[in-house]
């Protein structure tokens, strides 16, 4: 059974950056694209475009910057504050895995 446990920062009614977004942006680094990112995640291309607009509506710029197609073809790539963002959400993860780990074993003990 995977164990893990999930931060998500919420905006008003949605959720701004979270464990899946988090590895879209990634995603989006290492592909090159939205559409590229979606196939490796095995996630719709609309779900990634739905995704990549929730974050980049909730924060004061985009998070994700797309360029449309053309002869080379369009692509996607993170802003500075999409590779900052993404810095702070991972570094946010690790502190909160270390600092909870004893009070984690202990629940993930009592599960099933």
């Amino acid at each position: 059974m995977d164990k893990r446990l999930k931060i998500r920062i919420t905006h008003g009614p949605n959720t701004a950056i979270g464990p899946g977004k988090a590895d879209l942006l990634e995603a989006i680094i290492q592909q090159g694209s939205i559409s590229k990112a979606a196939q490796t995640m095995n996630m719709s291309y609309r779900r990634a475009w739905e995704l990549v607009n929730v974050m980049n509506e909730a924060f004061k710029s985009p998070l994700v910057s797309t360029a449309h197609g053309g002869s080379h073809g369009g692509g996607a790539q993170l802003t500075d504050l999409g590779k900052t963002v993404l810095q702070h959400y991972r570094n946010l993860e690790k502190k909160v895995r270390q600092t909870a780990q004893n009070e984690l074993s202990s629940i993930y003990k009592l599960l099933k």
